[in-house]
C-alpha cells in the first residue's frame, strides 16, 4: 500500500475539512487528549480501529483522537443518527455508515461499505461491543463478531484502543454535556492483534467468537492499565443478564 496514504487523505480538501472546522474549536477547549504509545497507531494502510464504549460522546472523541494521529474516521454508526438535518448530510459525504438496529452482520451492507473503505486504504472505527457497555462498572462487556470478521476477510490488522475519562464530559446514557472545567481523556493505543491463527479458516461462529474474545481482552488489559484496577474475571454478557431478567436472550 501506499505509505503516504492516510496522510494524504487527511491533507487533501475533503468534508473532514467542515467537521474538523466545527468540532475541533470545542473539543480543544474542553478536552486535553494524553495519549500512550500513540506510535502504534497506523499512519498509513487500512485497519480496523476498535475501542471501548461507555458514552455517547464517544464517536466525537475517538473521531478527533484519530484525526489528531493524522487518519480520517470513519465509523460505524446508528442509521437514526444519518436521518439528522444537516448532520445526516456530513455523516454521508464523509464516509461514514449507518448501521439498522439489530441488523445482521454478515453479509450486511454496513460490512460491505466498511470492505470498500479498507480497498481504499482507508481506516474504519467499529465497536466490538456493539453498545455502550453494560457492565456496572463500565468495564467492556462480551463482544459482537463484526470488528474480527472485517479484520479476517479482508487481511488487515485490528488495532484495540482503551479509551477512559469521557465519562466525566458525557456519563453513560445521558445526553447532557459537561464541557468545563477542561478533562483529560486518558488514551492508550495497543499493538495490532496477531490473527494469524484464526487466517485460513472457516469464518464461522466459534472462530469468529474466539477471535473476539482476544479483542475484548486486549481492550480491557490496555483500560486496566489507565484505570490502575483490575477489571472483573467474567465479563458482562447482556444475553445472560436479559435471560436472568426477562426471561429471553437477546439477539
Amino acid at each position: 500500500m501506499n505509505p503516504g496514504r492516510g496522510r494524504s487523505e487527511k491533507n487533501s480538501p475533503s468534508v473532514f475539512w467542515v467537521l474538523a472546522l466545527l468540532i475541533l474549536p470545542v473539543i480543544n477547549l474542553a478536552v486535553r487528549f494524553k495519549v500512550t504509545d500513540a506510535e502504534k497507531f497506523p499512519r498509513a494502510g487500512a485497519f480496523v480501529m476498535a475501542p471501548n464504549h461507555f458514552s455517547e460522546i464517544d464517536p466525537v472523541l475517538m473521531g478527533v483522537l484519530s484525526w489528531k494521529l493524522g487518519r480520517a474516521p470513519r465509523f460505524m454508526a446508528k442509521a437514526s443518527v444519518f436521518t439528522i438535518p444537516v448532520i445526516g448530510w456530513l455523516l454521508r459525504k464523509s464516509g461514514q455508515i449507518p448501521v439498522l438496529r439489530g441488523g445482521s452482520v454478515r453479509g450486511s451492507e454496513p460490512v460491505k461499505a466498511a470492505e470498500r473503505l479498507v480497498e481504499r486504504g482507508q481506516m474504519v472505527v467499529v465497536y466490538p461491543e456493539g453498545s455502550l457497555t453494560r457492565d456496572p462498572g463500565l468495564w467492556p462487556m462480551r463482544g459482537k463478531t463484526g470488528a474480527v470478521r472485517i479484520a479476517l476477510e479482508r487481511g488487515i490488522p485490528i488495532v484495540p484502543v482503551a479509551h477512559w475519562g469521557a465519562q466525566e464530559i458525557m456519563p453513560r446514557y445521558s445526553k447532557r454535556l459537561s464541557l468545563f472545567p477542561r478533562k483529560t481523556v486518558l488514551v492508550k493505543i495497543g499493538e495490532p492483534l496477531d490473527l494469524d491463527r484464526f487466517r485460513g479458516r472457516s469464518l464461522d461462529a466459534a472462530t469468529l467468537n474466539e477471535a473476539t474474545t482476544l479483542v475484548m481482552a486486549a481492550i480491557t488489559r490496555l483500560l486496566e492499565d489507565l484505570r490502575d484496577e483490575t477489571a472483573p474475571r467474567e465479563r458482562w454478557n447482556p444475553a445472560e443478564h436479559d435471560q436472568k431478567e426477562t426471561g429471553r436472550f437477546e439477539a
